[in-house]
């Protein structure tokens, strides 16, 4: 699930598979999208635009097949498309980042075999290693006047060990000792259990040396790191409450001098304020935040204060959208900013007094997986806007805007794709069944689909569930989706309410009420595709992953309309996930308003596990083994009392996966080749594998 914070060979209970293009529906064409075709993918990141618009540094992500890992180099790409390598490719590169004469590129490497900063000279070509960090540096960023980089990194503290063991012989075979754990805040999805220490700022010359540490004390420092037009002082978010572990979103902008140490607080607020940009004059501060107000979901504004506190402003206290990322104006007289509307990312231009307008749009095609929003963007001083381009055919490309269209600079995914035939994603608008409430949803046709309607085929139809529940799907690419539609499939999915991109209101929906008449914003975007004609009813399947396993689950304990479904890392009892997951303070908090038990029948009333009973639809349950976001021991919950009922079920277990189950790329093999196949196993038109 995603949270405005985030944190730092396949066992399954169910008959073996194998994982290849023979375990499903025959294809309906020779040329669609195959699992092994998920190291061919590749996409852009980590954008640096120079500042004559002329040139983009980027990281160019793809798929190491032999170390089932995802990789990245560093490329640049010039306005008549020429692509040129930056680096070798060998070795991890990321986080591009030009010198303000643009002499030199900063970025961070793997090339000694452990995550390091590095600086390029573009002019002599010379590479040179400039750290030796005992712990992986993040948030680059150059001093205006180029003589320092400043990064944060996590610094080990001393474990605590109250109990020592003595005694022990020479040569003695001893268990591992005991670990001791007294904080609140002690593990995270994604880092598993945390070893002692913070997160803190260190600056550094940009010709070598050692680091030094300016930031101290058990809080952690860093997020976005910005230097005061002077290059004497750094600004930061933190959370430096003593109850930081308990107020989780509780941070504020911290101003420290360089060469002191000495700390300034420039704002004092419940809530989050994060993401600080010094303009370029240097006299004004533009950061994010919103004051919190326990609720499942606030707008994310754009603030700007004076560079030395005091009264701050909304830029954006009427614009009913939560900000992304912000950018200055090379003027310091706006700012640019991206945003989410109706599923869709755009990047616009906020003045500091007057309207905005947006300056480019078709920002996405990151997430890779599933067709969520978001990407990244960069703008030069002459005003060009470089993004991460979105296509539903293709994950993200390179592009750059100054005017009405813009100018794709690369296209790296067409040695892959171009020659395949790939679902054709188109809009649907609907209105909920609960309440006419508007819902948008995009439906992905398979290849040959518009031929077989013709012929009077009927197609069997997948709903795919986004998680959050505050998130929202687009028109973006997603290997999922295609995957699922290549094997003839039609496959619909949906924004309902509790999702983000449409507002305050339509968001806060479901606050203290999740899950609720979301299921029928769903229900009903099944039934608008039904009515296009072309649908099995037949062959109706489910399915979603987090807050969408959850809603999976929640669906088949209220329906029986359903063939089946594939619940994926799903919360399934509240009362329990809140006691187990990483982020407990706040699921609670945000969430519920009061302890599991202090409103037992809240809990249990929105919990999938207490409408069990009610289900017959054949259910399987895929989840990581290492999950501390919606841990494995909620699928196992669900999966123990399927089996009690004696409902037709089975549990994919990930060895090593935290909820970010696709981080390994087979892994997102192993995920949409065992939800097709169950799905295959339920079909009742005669196509499974069983009746070839």
């Amino acid at each position: 699930m995603n949270l405005i914070k985030t944190s730092i060979a396949l066992a399954v209970l169910a008959a073996p598979i194998a994982l290849t293009p023979n375990y499903a529906m025959a294809e309906t064409a020779q040329n669609t999208l195959k699992l092994e075709d998920v190291f061919t993918l590749e996409y852009t990141s980590g954008l640096d635009i120079t500042h004559d618009g002329n040139t983009v540094y980027f990281v160019r992500n793809f798929m190491d097949i032999q170390n089932d890992k995802k990789r990245g180099n560093i490329w640049k790409v010039d306005n008549n498309k020429v692509m040129t390598p930056v680096t070798n490719g060998l070795h991890a590169d990321y986080s591009p980042t030009l010198s303000p004469d643009e002499s030199k590129l900063a970025y961070i490497s793997t090339a000694s075999g452990s995550a390091q900063i590095h600086i390029k000279w573009l002019d002599s070509g010379q590479t040179g290693q400039m750290t030796h960090l005992t712990g992986a540096p993040s948030n680059l960023s150059w001093s205006p006047d180029g003589k320092m980089l400043a990064f944060s990194q996590f610094v080990k503290g001393k474990p605590k060990s109250p109990v020592s063991l003595s005694g022990k012989p020479e040569g003695a075979k001893w268990a591992d000792s005991a670990i001791f754990i007294d904080d609140l805040f002690y593990r995270a999805d994604g880092a598993g259990y945390l070893p002692a220490g913070n997160s803190q700022i260190f600056v550094l010359s940009a010709e070598g040396g050692t680091p030094r540490q300016l930031t101290q004390g058990e809080f952690d420092h860093g997020g976005n790191i910005s230097w005061s037009s002077d290059s004497k002082s750094i600004v930061f978010s933190a959370n430096r409450h003593k109850d930081s572990d308990l107020e989780l979103t509780d941070d504020n902008l911290y101003k420290i001098d360089v060469a002191t140490g000495n700390m300034l607080a420039l704002t004092d607020r419940l809530g989050p304020d994060n993401s600080p940009s010094i303009s370029p004059d240097g006299k004004l501060i533009a950061y994010l935040g919103y004051d919190e107000k326990y609720s499942n979901y606030e707008n994310t504004q754009l603030y700007v204060m004076d560079v030395n506190g005091g009264v701050s402003r909304s830029l954006t206290s009427q614009f009913d959208r939560s900000v992304g990322s912000i950018k200055w104006a090379s003027d310091s007289k706006g700012l640019y900013m991206s945003y989410d509307d109706k599923g869709e990312t755009y990047v616009a231009y906020q003045p500091l007094q007057g309207e905005r307008k947006i300056v480019a749009d078709k920002v996405g095609g990151l997430a890779f997986g599933r067709p969520y929003s978001g990407g990244e963007f960069d703008v030069a001083k002459n005003g060009t806007v470089a993004f991460t381009y979105s296509n539903p055919q293709r994950p993200a490309d390179i592009a750059i805007q100054k005017g009405d269209k813009p100018n794709i600079l690369t296209q790296l995914n067409e040695d892959a794709l171009a020659h395949k035939d790939i679902a054709t994603i188109k809009p649907l608008n609907l209105k909920s069944s609960y309440d006419d409430l508007p819902i948008q949803a995009w439906v992905a046709y398979p290849p040959g689909f518009e031929q077989g309607k013709k012929q009077g085929k009927r197609y069997p139809l997948i709903l795919e569930i986004h998680g959050g529940p505050v998130a929202n799907y687009g028109p973006h690419f997603s290997t999922e989706i295609q995957l699922m539609a290549a094997k003839g499939y039609v496959v619909v999915y949906a924004n309902p309410r509790g999702s983000d991109s449409y507002g305050k209101e339509f968001a806060q929906t479901i606050d203290k009420n999740y899950p609720s008449q979301d299921y029928d914003d769903l229900m009903s975007t099944v039934d608008a595709v039904i009515a296009q004609g072309a649908i099995d009813e037949s062959n109706l399947f489910v399915t979603g992953g987090s807050g969408g396993g959850t809603l999976t689950a929640w669906i088949v304990g209220h329906t029986e309309r359903f063939a089946a479904a594939v619940v994926a890392k799903p919360v399934i009892n509240w009362y329990s996930f809140v006691l187990t997951s990483d982020f407990y303070p706040f699921f609670y908090k945000n969430w519920f308003g009061k302890k599991p038990w202090e409103a037992q029948d809240l809990y249990m009333k929105h919990s999938p596990i207490s409408y069990v009973g009610n289900v017959t639809t054949p259910t399987m349950l895929l989840t990581g083994e290492s999950d501390h976001r919606t841990p494995i021991s909620e699928t196992e919950q669900y999966y123990q009392a399927l089996k009690l009922q004696g409902v037709e079920t089975a549990m994919v277990r990930i060895p090593g996966a935290s909820h970010g189950i696709y981080a390994r790329p087979s892994n997102l093999m192993s995920k949409v080749g065992y939800i097709l196949w169950w799905f295959d196993e339920h079909r009742s038109d005669g196509e499974s594998s069983n009746n070839k």
